[in-house]
């Protein structure tokens, strides 16, 4: 099995904290997610996760205007400067302290960034292209110029159309406007009449005006103009011009804003309240277009794209994410996050979609392709704690802690059967066998497995034999056996569809966590409280063999513990467990930062994946640090700095004591705890999913095996000039042109020179294909069947692999599993779509004949008598003189 899984894409979660950003052109949207990035793709509704990461949070984001350069700064002040379009970072840098607010000039030559009261205005990096002599620089980032004035923080920056000027607004009321170089007869302005903090200020589009929006709800435009006539106070004179007050307008709501940003070109505000209210205002008349809710929760961060048609909202509270058209009054993008962890994750049987469960209550549907979540059923009262897709159909069973075990119709995504046990308990663990005919669920308040049947929701038994709270339960892949596991230290291996229910007892030496069975149902892996996992064989119930994996799980400790993450007792175990698609390998996490993957066979630890380095978080330190301990003993990331806003609402805790989760305001706890709660492998075997804290991690070998560098087998005639020179030639050799591109694993080149193969040339490059590269020319095709529209081309070679190469590829079955399983999924993937193609045609069919026209009697009579006689002389004139098939035109 291939190991070398890297880091694909981030789900679950669409929005953290920070500002939003559109691309210059409009069609993709930028959002925080923790300490990474995700982008979405708006036109073409997909998205993705920029590889790179932060030390912890970030709060600040921004695009040079050419959208080439992409800047993130976290709640430290460290920045990395990345080029956007290939997802590269190529510098790192720290600005020594937080950052409360950031921009690009409009050229992109330079950017300001506010650092408490202080602005400082920055020279922007070179990219390696843009360089002389097309290399990085040791010291990209210089300081240009310094700025002072404000007596409180930076809340807010904005450059005028022509990058001269900025002006700045902050907590002490004011809004200031600086030159970004000196010059002549300007000096720094201080606008002064708010009677709150500032939250946002901008310049007009012909640059006469400046707009200011205050917490409050005041709007100020301010105006370079003489002194009025009938201000008496100051003496007169003819020079005397400033920017003054010329208009004040007011929002009139009871909530505080929280959040604005300004299109000059179409002259729109949008301002956002605490309330999850935001309104659209055409200025300076100050006429209102649009006031409409996004949700209870306050906005936290809005933005506008170049044309002024999307707007974008994201509310940091609910985790939500919303792109709005103002013109059609429409959604573009609507996405929402779990509000609290979560606990559980299934893969439907065609790695098509992943299905995720939290202990908010709710069940979200994730499309893998898309990144974005489809559907959300909230009938669960309470958290999610396991799921399980049937793999014959498309029906959904989850557990909760409502005492209740649902099963989802997957078509129509509605609940169509809910089953209760006789008494209120709450499920903890759930299995379903593979027809889809019988699910058991048990709980850690009974000691007793509960039998339903799919097909009439009657209880069917009751299994009793545990002493002690079920934690886990597991059908075979062949359905003859139910395993579960238990905290008295046994696995009892059930006969459930045999006359006698009889159960055979495994004894451990701990507490049980988690089981998993292999797809072959031949063995069963079991993980211990103690750390330990133990393989036992099915049909003889002897253990195998046993892995230790306390010291590889041990990774993290929490921010209060006064231990190192490898003497913390509380991540020495896997909670979670599965196997391998090919059963050669097996993946285990639990309540640490790391994923380990163990080789079966050899029981070694063939590699382990880091789940976050977000420092943010809690169990991402490994070591004690005494310089963050203060005097009286406590960490330093342990003080309430949110307790001192200035802010009386920011300051009053609304939260009940005592609730830690449910769909309420309670408060949680000050640092989430990195973990891993659920993980799985899809079943084309390319890729897995780990449910952690941070959001649904994927990691793929699909993103990594094509994009990467990975010579095989590489000489020194093997380049892209000889591989075009070979598609170029009037008689072109095409099977030396796909080798050579498999050996150099470019996927551009590989693509062309497998799509420039004509299908007459098919088979008989087929079959003077090496078999080493049998496994490349397979996943060739299966990503070729999902991207490309040449359906039938694909299909001719897969028809003409698997009749030439068929016997090879079974006697190696579990070598081509993965590569398999990828053409399958794209066989599916082009059924459907003929599918849909030829409903939709007959529909269109269907329509065209009912409108057509109605005719005399005489002209119907006559084309009628046409059609005949074309339909007999079709059927007589199939075959011509030479016997070949002629046909109708």
């Amino acid at each position: 099995m291939k190991t070398e899984f890297k880091f694909s894409n981030l789900l679950g979660t669409v929005y953290g904290r920070g500002n939003l950003v559109f691309t210059p052109d409009g069609n993709s949207l930028l959002s925080p997610v923790g300490n990474r990035v995700s982008v979405f793709n708006l036109t073409k509704n997909t998205s993705y996760t920029l590889p790179f990461a932060h030390r912890k949070n970030i709060t600040h984001l921004d695009l040079t205007p050419d959208g080439k350069l992409l800047l993130t700064i976290d709640e430290d002040g460290r920045a990395i400067l990345s080029v956007f379009q290939r997802r590269l970072a190529i510098y790192y840098f720290t600005f020594k302290s937080p950052i409360s607010s950031l921009a690009f000039s409009p050229n992109g030559r330079y950017f300001v960034v506010g650092l408490g009261r202080k602005i400082q205005a920055w020279r922007t990096p070179s990219t390696p292209t843009s360089s002389a002599n097309g290399e990085l620089e040791f010291a990209p980032f210089v300081l240009h110029r310094e700025y002072g004035g404000h007596f409180d923080q930076v809340r807010h920056l904005s450059w005028s159309g022509d990058s001269r000027f900025f002006v700045s607004s902050s907590k002490d009321l004011t809004a200031r406007l600086w030159s970004l170089d000196p010059e002549e007869g300007f000096e720094p302005t201080v606008l002064a009449g708010h009677r709150q903090q500032v939250r946002g200020a901008w310049f007009s589009a012909n640059q006469e005006s400046i707009f200011t929006v205050s917490e409050d709800g005041a709007l100020f435009r301010w105006e370079f103009v003489p002194r009025p006539d009938d201000d008496v106070d100051e003496p007169s004179n003819l020079n005397d011009e400033k920017w003054r007050i010329v208009q004040r307008d007011f929002f009139m709501q009871n909530a505080k804003l929280k959040c604005a940003c300004f299109h000059p070109r179409t002259s729109l505000l949008t301002v956002c309240f605490a309330n999850g209210l935001f309104s659209i205002y055409e200025l300076p008349s100050f006429s209102t277009i649009h006031s409409l809710s996004m949700a209870a929760s306050p906005i936290s961060a809005t933005s506008i794209n170049q044309s002024g048609e999307w707007l974008a909202l994201g509310s940091s509270k609910t985790g939500q994410l919303l792109v709005w058209e103002h013109a059609s009054e429409s959604n573009i993008l609507k996405q929402s996050s779990h509000l609290d962890t979560m606990t559980t994750l299934s893969y439907s049987p065609d790695s098509t979609r992943i299905i995720t469960g939290a202990d908010d209550g709710l069940i979200k549907i994730w499309d893998v392709s898309s990144g974005f979540h489809i559907a959300t059923f909230n009938e669960h009262t309470s958290a999610v704690t396991a799921s399980a897709y049937s793999k014959r159909g498309n029906i959904l069973f989850t557990s909760s802690l409502d005492g209740s075990v649902r099963a989802w119709d997957m078509l129509r995504y509605r609940n169509f059967r809910t089953f209760t046990a006789p008494s209120r308990l709450s499920f903890s663990c759930l299995a379903i066998d593979p027809s889809a005919e019988v699910v058991c669920a048990a709980s850690h308040d009974s000691f007793d497995i509960h039998l339903w049947s799919v097909q009439t929701g009657a209880l069917l038994d009751q299994l009793s034999g545990h002493e002690g709270p079920i934690s886990t339960l597991a059908f075979t892949p062949d359905g003859r056996y139910l395993v579960s596991g238990s905290w008295d230290r046994t696995i009892r291996v059930w006969s459930v569809f045999d006359r006698s229910q009889t159960s055979e007892v495994l004894q451990l030496t701990s507490d049980l966590l988690c089981v998993t069975v292999r797809p072959d149902s031949a063995q069963l892996a079991a993980s211990t409280l103690d750390g330990q996992i133990t393989f036992w064989n099915l049909s003889t119930s002897v253990q195998d063999s046993g892995v230790d994996g306390r010291r590889d799980v041990s990774g993290g400790r929490t921010l209060t513990s006064r231990r190192t993450a490898a003497s913390t007792p509380g991540t020495k175990s896997f909670n979670t467990i599965t196997y391998s698609a090919d059963g050669t390998c097996l993946l285990a996490a639990g309540a640490s930062k790391y994923i380990c993957l163990y080789a079966v066979s050899t029981l070694t630890l063939v590699k382990k994946f880091t789940v976050s380095i977000n420092l943010s978080l809690d169990g991402t330190q490994e070591f004690l640090n005494s310089s963050a301990i203060m005097s009286h003993g406590l960490p330093r990331d342990m003080l309430d700095t949110e307790g001192e806003a200035s802010d009386l609402d920011d300051r009053i805790d609304r939260s009940l004591p005592g609730v830690k989760r449910g769909k309420d305001a309670t408060a949680r706890t000050l640092r989430h705890e990195v973990r891993v709660t659920g993980i799985e492998f899809s079943p084309a075997g390319r890729s897995f999913c780990a449910c952690s804290t941070e959001g649904l991690l994927i990691f793929s070998l699909d993103d990594t095996g094509m994009e990467d560098f990975d010579p095989f087998e590489l000489d020194i005639d093997v380049t892209p000039q000889n591989i075009r020179t070979i598609l170029k030639h009037a008689e072109p050799d095409y099977l030396k042109a796909l080798v050579m591109a498999f050996r150099l694993n470019d996927r551009n080149l590989t693509r062309q020179a497998y799509q420039a193969i004509p299908h007459s040339a098919i088979p008989l490059v087929v079959r003077e294909l090496p078999p080493v590269y049998l496994g490349r020319l397979l996943s060739l095709i299966g990503q070729q069947m999902e991207h490309s529209p040449h359906l039938e081309f694909a299909l001719l070679w897969v028809s003409e692999v698997l009749s030439v190469h068929g016997r090879f590829i079974k006697e190696r079955h579990g070598q081509y599993a993965s590569e398999l399983r990828a053409v399958l999924r794209g066989v599916d993937g082009i059924g459907k779509t003929v599918r849909n193609l030829s409903e939709r045609n007959a529909f269109e069919i269907d329509f065209i004949c009912q409108q057509r026209p109605k005719q005399n009697g005489n002209h119907a009579m006559n084309l009628t008598a046409k059609s005949h006689s074309l339909e007999n002389r079709s059927l007589m004139d199939t075959e011509g003189d030479d016997g070949e098939w002629i046909g109708l035109q």
